[in-house]
């Protein structure tokens, strides 16, 4: 397969995913409750499904399906557990965007939540993903092996919490006042821990999903952490060149609030010159997975990671 067909399959099935993904978010954030559920608050749903739903490419659940595909996993499993982690990315987008985090009034080319609805709804609807995540993954529907769905809650709580993707955040945000601005090992750490927590788990997830041998998961973790950096890197990128059109938010906001940036540290081209060793990284580790072709979808992944727009 040349070139252009690999990367027509890679946008095919980033495509069908983000469609399952959002089909599955759909079902799983309608009215009907659940056992053990009192009722669901209509604004509250509301607000919930207006982050969620819609928007955003479903790279994080993209990877999680393609990650457990290697291991021939295509079940609910993969779907339901790519939802847990969609949910904990949009909770973490709508607090992000709260005046009193990164105060942006622009999310997915809409408002964001706390303009659409109100600060008090939108904090509530991020409680309720980020609590909901954690019911989809520990529910038996999800995997009938409760050893499994608890390595799963395990390394999403991990990844999403205290000394991952919420302490990045507390780094970050820390940052901007400090009095002495973060090196470029605080800064990589800082992103390791805010944007590649959950893409690292993404991986993560397949692995354990598919029962992947150590040295799989262990070449796995290393593609995901590469392609976090990646990710980070590339995104960093994008506030420095891109526009507002095209992203779907504010533009520039990064050098505007001081916030630690590689392109800030290192200059726009030794960045862009980072993002693609980074890559080389994630492709690297992919062959040491020893699972061939298979893993060639998520080396056009980390090939998208860098070379995207918005």
């Amino acid at each position: 397969m040349d070139a252009a067909k690999k990367a027509e399959e890679f946008h095919r099935r980033l495509e069908s995913a983000a469609d399952a993904t959002e089909a599955a978010l759909d079902a799983l954030l309608a009215p009907t409750t659940l056992p053990g559920e009192i009722t669901r608050p209509a604004r509250l749903l509301e607000a919930m499904r207006y982050a969620t739903l819609g928007g955003g490419k479903r790279l994080r659940p993209f990877l999680v399906i393609e990650s457990a595909r290697l291991f021939g996993v295509e079940d609910a499993s993969a779907l339901r557990t790519a939802c847990a982690l969609e949910m904990i990315h949009c909770y973490s987008l709508v607090h992000d965007d709260l005046p009193a985090m990164d105060d942006d009034d622009l999310r997915r080319g809409r408002p964001t939540a706390h303009k659409a609805f109100d600060e008090a709804t939108a904090i509530l609807a991020g409680d309720g993903l980020l609590t909901y995540a954690f019911d989809v993954v520990a529910d038996p529907a999800t995997h009938a092996d409760a050893n499994l769905r608890a390595a799963l809650v395990l390394a999403l709580a991990r990844a999403s919490g205290l000394g991952g993707m919420v302490g990045g955040q507390a780094l970050d945000l820390a940052a901007e006042t400090a009095a002495v601005p973060l090196d470029q090992a605080e800064t990589l750490q800082m992103q390791a821990m805010k944007t590649g927590a959950l893409l690292r788990f993404a991986v993560d997830a397949g692995a354990i999903l598919g029962g992947a041998t150590p040295a799989q998961a262990q070449a796995l973790h290393r593609y995901g952490k590469a392609l976090g950096a990646a990710f980070q890197v590339a995104d960093d990128i994008l506030d420095a060149e891109g526009d507002a059109a095209a992203l779907g938010k504010r533009a520039g906001k990064d050098a505007g609030r001081g916030k630690a940036t590689l392109v800030g540290l290192l200059g726009l081209e030794k960045a862009k010159a980072r993002c693609d060793e980074l890559v080389a990284e994630a492709t690297t580790a992919l062959i040491e997975t020893g699972l061939g072709e298979k893993t060639e979808i998520l080396a056009q992944a980390a090939r998208f990671v860098a070379a995207r727009r918005s």
